[in-house]
């Protein structure tokens, strides 16, 4: 069917191509962001790993047409490897918006013993008096707070979006990063 020559070349593209759509999907979210170092970086290596790949492929698909489905499912399987690494180091911020009748003090009082900034706003809803609580927060402590909230008021609604800049934060659930990983702290 296939030798095997061939069928090593197509595994190479494949996790070539993973691996250059992984690093195109992350440096995509990290330039939205306005991390433009990183980006830079990622940008360097994604593109040659690139050139790499094609020049493989163009040089060989005519003899060897399997070699394009190589290249595309390596391709597909990128953009999945790189949302869930993107999502994995969960760089940058979020504003949390919590809505809650019942337990606006005592979830304000928790996240704040915690080291958390917590803005609260009453309001009313459409059952009544309600609390917004307003957190900016690094995207990797959102998966605990939404604990403590739903732990708290399984009730609570809330409302996540993206924060482009925050001037200063709070990061208290999660240690301070320091060596290798501070350089994702930087834009």
């Amino acid at each position: 069917m296939f030798d095997t020559n061939t069928l090593l070349t197509g595994v190479v593209i494949f996790l070539a191509r993973i691996c250059d759509v992984s690093l195109g999907t992350v440096r995509t979210i990290v330039t939205v962001q306005g991390r433009s170092v990183i980006a830079f970086v990622l940008a360097i290596f994604e593109i040659l790993i690139w050139i790499a790949v094609v020049s493989t492929v163009v040089q060989k698909v005519a003899g060897q047409p399997i070699l394009a489905v190589f290249y595309a499912l390596g391709f597909a399987t990128g953009n999945i490897v790189g949302i869930a690494v993107e999502r994995k180091i969960a760089l940058g911020f979020m504003v949390l918006r919590v809505f809650t009748r019942t337990a606006g003090k005592a979830l304000t009082e928790r996240l704040r013993a915690m080291g958390q900034a917590v803005t609260v706003f009453r309001g009313e809803g459409m059952r009544g008096p309600v609390d917004e609580l307003y957190i900016a927060c690094r995207r990797r402590d959102m998966g605990k707070l939404l604990e403590i909230i739903n732990a708290e008021d399984p009730e609570s609604f809330y409302i996540t979006e993206m924060a482009r800049d925050v001037c200063r934060s709070m990061p208290p659930l999660a240690m301070e990063c320091g060596g290798w990983r501070s350089v994702f702290k930087r834009k």
